[in-house]
């Protein structure tokens, strides 16, 4: 398959006219700050995304919400890393030839692109980081899934793309995120669970002032229970002060 569409007529190549002609008509600076903003700089935003909303799990919600949006955001760029090896076969068999190749013309801002065009590398890991943080955090989710659009956006301004290459990149790595996200999060949320429970690495799932909350509301239900003569009081404290996924105080039957 030696590529998708090479006749000028079709609205994939039109559009591909369409978005690149800006760069002809845009002042050199502007071209030079897409350049790098399409190759390094929105993937550098959607790492500092991911590290933004990292450190909001730390803080918010109960020690377990904490584990399971830790091991979301691990997800988010071990998500891209799977798609782009699925797309390892999938250019060697579309063998689609970039843009310039075949249509003469095009403003080309990036140089040295030699390997295939479907589906767009950088596409394909921008959305699957999106799609990856978006499932964790909602408001810093959008933002990513709107970088995301906007390199999808660049790869064609710079030329070195069609718009369906960005296409096939986003369904990629979308499917590839959801798809495997079950599995991702089963196998990665006993680690994060794990490093929870570890008084040096505990930081890493939990802040310190959340832990504290966690172990003044494991005394404080500790404390009601010893006043009712439950006898839990014993265990209360900051025994457990994640509760994850051990029994909680007041559990009397399943203390040991």
């Amino acid at each position: 398959m030696a590529g998708l569409v090479l006749d000028g007529s079709n609205p994939d190549v039109s559009l591909l006219y369409d978005i690149n002609g800006l760069a002809k008509d845009a002042p050199s600076w502007f071209d030079r700050a897409m350049e790098f903003t399409g190759e390094y700089g929105i993937m550098i935003a959607l790492v500092l995304l991911v590290l933004c909303a990292w450190w909001s799990v730390r803080r918010a919600g109960s020690a377990e919400d904490s584990v399971t949006g830790v091991a979301g955001l691990l997800w988010a760029p071990l998500a891209a890393g799977v798609a782009l090896l699925v797309n390892i076969p999938i250019r060697g068999f579309v063998e689609r030839p970039r843009p310039f190749v075949d249509h003469k013309g095009l403003e080309v801002l990036v140089t040295g692109k030699t390997d295939y065009s479907f589906v767009s590398d950088h596409a394909t890991m921008a959305m699957a980081i999106g799609v990856g943080v978006f499932i964790v955090h909602r408001k810093l989710g959008l933002a990513a899934l709107g970088l995301a659009l906007l390199e999808g956006f660049s790869r064609v301004y710079l030329g070195v793309h069609y718009p369906t290459d960005v296409i096939g990149g986003f369904a990629l790595g979308t499917a590839v995120t959801l798809l495997l996200t079950p599995l991702a999060l089963a196998l990665l949320t006993p680690l994060v669970s794990a490093v929870a429970r570890s008084s040096r690495l505990a930081p890493l799932v939990r802040s310190k002032s959340a832990r504290e909350a966690d172990r003044g509301s494991a005394g404080g239900g500790a404390g009601a229970g010893a006043g009712t003569g439950g006898g839990a009081g014993a265990l209360g404290g900051g025994t457990r002060p994640l509760g994850i996924p051990e029994p909680r105080p007041d559990d009397n039957n399943l203390a040991a």
